[in-house]
């Protein structure tokens, strides 16, 4: 059977940084295609991508596992203790950009399903779809695959993304959904003059404070039932203007959303734009806003595949992991719109940071507990 650790650390030497595939998709299709697997490059503009999928098209029941092979850049390989492709194994610790996320959360479910396939062949269909996409732009990386298996007729009836999700414990947190997130960019226009005589002048400054003022006043809202409040925060605020008595001609800002199930990306903007439209008609002011959403909150709601996940998680460290939705955005705000998914993996210490690290015991634990969970799903 396949080292779920050892297999992390070959991942590490593959050098993945976003958007190069550095051979770590090449090795899985090796692993995978070993085992049984019939597997498929869903390269898209140069992203690399791969399917795998065990057993038959159409299966009355099919698991799935997301993950990502890229990485982001180590930085100074001097600053390293090992190199950040090494793949050092040194006193227990697997070394290497990567090692926490997310190489080692895919050779934990890689070498799950390898093993479970092999030892109890199931009832069903097992998916994995990895990507090279996770830290890059995210175009055309689990979009890509997704796209894919709606054309050619694959499917996922649950998934699980294997993204870190414990903040100190394995086992004490399981994500079932994420806050949306979205970046509006707010350019004010108004009519450039002398500060002697505003009269002159239309102070795009005042307008575009007014509108954050407006915005940043009270909260969105107060949380919900399994959410915390959404959080709105000004990011930048700038009119490039190196002169002390003019008035400018513009001034931009740009906010950050972070929001919960009370709301859409389109019911954030509608409101926004009301309130500066009513504020352009007082001043004289345009204001412009161009928005970029990077994923709308989602909420795998308890019930058997959650309960199924807990139950195991449960069992298998003594915890009983908290139900949450907290942290960034990741791919399963695109896994939602394909079937339930929720995030269980590693304890993410170190990610992104030089010296990323992770226990390798940590890596065959969280093996464990996929299998595990493969047996419960297909009993």
């Amino acid at each position: 059977m396949i080292d779920p650790a050892r297999l992390t650390a070959d991942l590490i030497r593959c050098p993945s940084v976003t958007p190069e595939e550095g051979g770590a998709l090449t090795l899985l299709d090796g692993v995978l295609a070993g085992a049984g697997f019939e597997c498929h490059r869903v390269d898209r503009n140069g992203t690399p991508n791969l399917f795998a999928r065990w057993g038959a098209k159409g299966a009355a029941r099919s698991f799935g596992f997301n993950g990502h092979t890229d990485v982001v850049p180590p930085g100074d390989p001097a600053s390293w203790t090992h190199p950040p492709f090494s793949g050092a194994e040194v006193d227990g610790w697997i070394w290497g950009r990567g090692a926490t996320d997310m190489k080692s959360g895919v050779a934990a479910f890689v070498a799950a399903a390898v093993e479970f396939v092999t030892r109890t062949p199931p009832d069903g269909a097992l998916v994995l779809a990895i990507t090279g996409d996770e830290e890059g732009p995210s175009r055309d990386g689990t979009l890509a695959l997704l796209d894919w298996m709606a054309r050619n007729g694959e499917r996922m009836d649950v998934c699980i993304v294997g993204e870190p999700s414990n903040p100190d414990r394995l086992g004490e947190m399981i994500k079932i959904g994420r806050r949306g997130s979205m970046t509006l960019h707010i350019e004010a226009r108004g009519v450039q003059g002398h500060a002697a005589y505003p009269d002159r002048a239309r102070n795009p400054v005042h307008a575009l404070i007014r509108l954050l003022g407006d915005l940043t006043s009270q909260p969105l809202d107060q949380g919900t039932a399994h959410f915390d409040p959404s959080g709105l925060q000004v990011t930048t605020v700038d009119c490039g203007n190196p002169a002390t008595n003019v008035i400018p001609e513009t001034a931009r800002a740009s906010v950050n959303i972070r929001f919960n199930d009370a709301h859409t990306s389109a019911s954030l903007q509608a409101m926004i734009r009301d309130k500066a439209a009513a504020i352009s008609a007082q001043t004289g002011v345009g204001l412009d806003i161009r928005a970029q959403v990077s994923g709308e909150s989602f909420l795998t709601a308890p019930g058997p595949f959650v309960d199924l996940v807990a139950g195991v998680v449960r069992a298998e460290t003594g915890l009983d992991p908290v139900l949450s939705t907290s942290g960034g955005t990741s791919d399963a705000r695109f896994v939602k719109d394909h079937c339930p998914v929720l995030e269980f993996g590693l304890v993410g210490h170190f990610m992104h940071q030089v010296d990323e690290r992770v226990p390798a015991d940590q890596v065959r634990d969280l093996s464990r507990i996929y299998r595990r969970i493969l047996e419960r799903y297909f009993a």
